[in-house]
């Protein structure tokens, strides 16, 4: 079954249903991949009552078929690699690093694209990290084709030692789901076909989040967390 999902929102609607069991409680944090996965992480932040923050990573694709991840990198110098298509498609030392050069600008565009920037904090216009120590934290992204994103993203938070990590999707294919589970503490997924084909064949509407609509979002959410807390 496709188009499964009306549009992100619809998709981090549902979402969020599944994971009712986070609702309420002062030890959830949110973290959305952008920049996709933002707009399915706000819907699921606002349905439980959770701050939201994003969690920064790259996929590194393979040169001359850049939509197939060969790995990916975040934020702290973390590199992941699929290993097996690195190994099946002979992909050298040096392709990789060209590939991880590049991503890292992209990387350090967004941090600065939707956090600002550090030097500018006296006039309120930085956004930090959220701390993660010891709190749950909710991962969350638009799908899941190969989990080499995700994996970069899993292995940044671990470095931070939070309390429980939950990787909390629209559709994933079930294998891709069961090498996730080795490696967090739960994963949510609603749809998990056998033969995923493209993300945005479950989607009705997966027209390209923009980097305005992802800044929109956090202000949204960090707008409805102070309101929250004044009450």
């Amino acid at each position: 079954m496709t188009n499964q999902f009306r549009n992100r929102t619809d998709a981090g609607q549902q979402l969020a249903k599944r994971l009712s069991a986070y609702a309420n409680r002062s030890d959830v944090l949110v973290l959305g991949l952008p920049r996709g996965g933002i707009p399915v992480a706000y819907e699921v932040a606002k349905a439980l009552n959770a701050p939201l923050d994003l969690c920064l990573v790259r996929k590194l694709g393979v040169p001359d078929q850049p939509e197939l991840a060969m790995g990916a990198i975040a934020t702290g110098g973390v590199m992941v690699l699929n290993t097996e298509i690195v190994q099946s498609l002979n992909i050298s030392k040096k392709a990789i690093r060209a590939v991880a050069v590049d991503e890292q600008q992209e990387l350090q565009r967004r941090e600065q694209a939707y956090r600002g920037s550090a030097e500018l904090k006296h006039l309120g216009s930085y956004r930090p990290a959220l701390d993660v120590v010891d709190r749950t934290l909710i991962l969350v992204d638009d799908g899941i084709a190969t989990g080499s994103t995700l994996r970069a993203a899993i292995a940044v938070l671990r470095q931070q030692h939070p309390a429980k990590i939950v990787v909390a999707v629209p559709v994933a294919p079930p294998s891709t789901c069961a090498d996730l589970q080795q490696e967090v503490d739960e994963v949510v997924c609603c749809a998990m076909p056998q033969s995923l084909q493209s993300i945005s064949l479950w989607y009705k509407d997966f027209t390209q989040t923009t980097d305005d609509e992802v800044r929109i979002l956090l202000k949204r959410a960090d707008h409805k967390q102070a309101v929250t807390s004044a009450n």
